[in-house]
This record gives structure tokens, sequence and C-alpha cells, in this order.
């Protein structure tokens, strides 16, 4: 246990010929909507967690229906956490050196977290029902318990609070799907994890939570 205060870029930007003006926003207009600074959208765009498109000029745009996905995944993890003084996170990881990333990350942010680590997800289970966190960060291939079966067993094991849900995997939708899917509403995250995109978003957890 460990109390603390992403990837290769990937360019998913494409170039669209004739859109319609309305249905995208430029990065200022998405930050505005989002409640994040510009950097943070760029950085979104830059690790490809937000798709976009750059114009003739080189401006970035960014489709209505992707911020407002980011939104109601946003409001997913944000609307479940009950009030602690400090934010309960359990990473469940069979890869040493990525959980040593999230404790490296986790330090540099100098947020009020607990941060919990499990190899897999029995293990995770245990941690679960142990310490209650407010947020679960797992990946979904590993040996013995995977992170599918830790979710479907969470699901099974009704709790009095429900902790949000986040996916960092490297496996494709259809990979995920083959194997089940996972429930709605969970965030998938490219492995490993775009730490640009996770920071304002436990920034914005550990207020909520604290508060």
């Amino acid at each position: 246990m460990h109390v603390v205060g992403p990837s290769r870029p990937v360019e998913l930007m494409s170039k669209i010929d004739s859109p319609q003006p309305e249905k995208f926003l430029s990065t200022r207009e998405a930050a505005s909507r989002l409640g994040v600074a510009l950097s943070t959208v760029q950085a979104w765009v830059e690790n490809g967690v937000l798709p976009a498109w750059k114009t003739a000029g080189g401006h970035r745009r960014i489709s209505i229906d992707a911020i407002e996905t980011m939104c109601m995944q946003q409001q997913a993890i944000l609307g479940t956490a009950a009030p602690r003084e400090l934010l309960k996170v359990l990473v469940v990881e069979n890869d040493p050196v990525q959980r040593e990333l999230y404790r490296l990350s986790f330090d540099e942010w100098r947020l009020p977290i607990l941060l919990l680590t499990a190899e897999d997800g029995f293990e995770g289970l245990m941690l679960i029902g142990r310490h209650s966190p407010d947020l679960i960060i797992t990946d979904l291939s590993m040996a013995e318990m995977d992170g599918f079966k830790m979710i479907r067993r969470m699901q099974v094991q009704a709790a009095e609070t429900e902790p949000a849900i986040i996916v960092a995997t490297a496996l494709t939708a259809s990979e995920i799907e083959a194997q089940g899917g996972l429930p709605p509403g969970i965030p998938v995250y490219p492995k490993p994890i775009p730490f640009a995109a996770l920071q304002p978003l436990m920034a914005q957890l550990v207020r909520r939570v604290t508060a």
C-alpha cells in the first residue's frame, strides 16, 4: 500500500473534406464544454483520447459527439464516490513496471490519494472488500483471475457504494467483445494509460471525494 499527495502518443486525427461546422468544436470550445484546461484537451487529442481532425490551416476540430461521450464518462466516474479525506484508488495490474508508473505519476501529481495495488483480479477483490476503494483502474488480461472476471464478480457481490471503474488494456474493442464485453459506462483507455488524460479526471474526483 502506498499513500501519495501515458503511452506513446497516438495520432488519431483524420482529415475530413467537408465537415458540417455545427457538429464540431475547436479545442478551446471543447475545453469550455468539458470544464478542463485548453492544454488538457490538447493532450487528450495528442494521446488519441479525443479523436479530432485538422483544418487546412492546421487547426484541430473535435466532434460534439466525442465531447458528449467524454462528458458522460466523466460524470459516470465523478458521480460515484462518497466523501473521504483521501481518494482511495485501486490499480489492478500484473505488470510491475506499469504499477510503478502509476505510483510515480500519483506522487508527481501530489494529490491526496491512497494507492492500493493488486497483481490480479483475485487479489483485487480482496482489497476491494477490505478498503472499499472509490476508483478502480484495471487491466483485463491477467493470469489467475483477469479483469473481466473481477468486474463480473463485483457485479454479483452487491456493495453499499459501488466504486467507479476505468479499464486500461491493450485489447481491441472486438477482442473485448469476443470475451463477453464490459458493462456499459466503463471508460476504456489504451494501455499504457495516457496519464495526461487521467490526471485532470483524478483531480476532479479528489475534489469531489474530499469536499
